[in-house]
């Protein structure tokens, strides 16, 4: 669980990176999980569009990702989302305590 200065610390991370995930009008399925996982491991905070033609709510798809992959959400604006996921063998992203 992510405290406050933690969480505000990987929102301003977030801020300089783009979204490399797009969620579509086929939702959340395996292939979509299997690419967000992927790139929780290589760079532990992702930003993912929700697009608006797939009439997905961000705020409930970002908790459904997040709880399918034991991953942190950081922050909903709009249509878009953060998730942070430590990576346990190789972390890069180093979080004040």
């Amino acid at each position: 669980m992510l405290k406050g200065k933690q969480r505000s610390y990987l929102r301003s991370l977030g801020n300089k990176i783009d979204a490399i995930i797009q969620i579509g009008k086929n939702g959340v399925d395996d292939a979509v999980l299997n690419q967000i996982s992927d790139a929780l491991k290589a760079r532990e905070l992702i930003k993912v569009t929700v697009l608006k033609n797939s009439l997905l709510d961000p705020y409930e798809t970002c908790g459904y990702i997040c709880g399918k992959l034991n991953a942190e959400p950081v922050q909903v604006i709009g249509n878009r989302f953060l998730i942070y996921k430590r990576n346990e063998e190789n972390p890069t992203i180093a979080i004040p305590r």
